[in-house]
This record gives structure tokens, sequence and C-alpha cells, in this order.
């Protein structure tokens, strides 16, 4: 992740303004908030600034994901050459989807607000839509994880590791 961070950063980020770099990265399927914060970080955007700019980017998809996800893959698969990448989505997030199935709600929002690999509101909202969740359920237990989410990031690397990299 950081080296694509990196690469927009460095990138399109001398050609466009820093806060669109985050916008745009926080926009994206795993990059998302985190990596969004990373690039506010390393383009010296104030934490103050680069929150809701993060937040915003990376709450857009979670609707359009809950609500068109499951017609769009019976859409794909009806070509051959997407019908991999459906099943392969597919089973990733049906593997991940033991530790919401169990607990929905609370299961949604740690998966969503604990920064790990192969996490965030993307996967988390795959994972809704392939369960059934209720939509407003699945949206509520997204936007706080996506703010725990952002809180931990933004501790971590413009807090501790902050200190360290500037």
């Amino acid at each position: 992740m950081d080296v694509i961070v990196q690469w927009f950063a460095n990138g399109i980020g001398q050609y466009v303004p820093a806060e669109l770099v985050v916008f745009i990265i926080s926009l994206m399927p795993l990059l998302e908030c985190r990596g969004g914060l990373i690039a506010a970080s390393l383009l010296q955007v104030p934490l103050l600034r680069a929150i809701p700019i993060c937040v915003i980017g990376n709450i857009i998809p979670i609707p359009f994901i809950l609500l068109f996800i499951k017609k769009i893959f019976h859409w794909m698969r009806r070509f051959k050459i997407f019908r991999p990448l459906v099943d392969k989505l597919e089973a990733r997030a049906m593997k991940k989807s033991g530790s919401v199935s169990n607990a929905e709600f609370m299961g949604l929002l740690l998966f969503v607000g604990v920064p790990l690999p192969g996490t965030g509101a993307w996967m988390g909202s795959l994972v809704a839509a392939l369960l059934e969740m209720d939509t407003k359920k699945a949206v509520v237990a997204e936007l706080l994880g996506v703010a725990m989410a952002t809180t931990i990031i933004s501790i971590l690397f413009y807090g501790l590791l902050g200190a360290v990299m500037h």
C-alpha cells in the first residue's frame, strides 16, 4: 500500500492539489481512508483538513456497493472474461465474512474499523451485500468503522510515526 500511496503522492501530487490526491486515494479500494491519511501525511496536509477529505472519499462508494454490487456481479458473469474476477472477489469476501456474519453490526463495524490488510469499507460493503445485511444497519456500522479506522491511522501517521517521518 505504501508504494502505491507514494506513487500517487509523488507522481500526480506534483500536478494537482494535495487535497485532491488525498481524496482520490481515499476513494480507491484497498487504499481507502488509510491510504489517504498516509498520503496526507506525506504531502503535509494538516490533519484537521485531511480527516474530512479522507472520510468523505471513503464513504462515497459504500451505498453504491451495498445497493448495486450484486447486480453488477450478475451482469459481469454474463461475460466469460469477467467470471474468474467475480468468483475471486466473492470467494474472498465470503472468506472474510465469518467475523461479520456472527455479530452482524458489531462484526462489520470492527471489520471496517480495524485497519488490517483486506479490510475496510469496500470489502465490508461487499461482505454486507453478499450476506444481505440490512442496508441501513450496514451503512451505520461502516460509517462508525471508517471513523474508527480514521482515528487509529491518524494517531499512527500524524502522531507516533509522523514524529519519526518528519
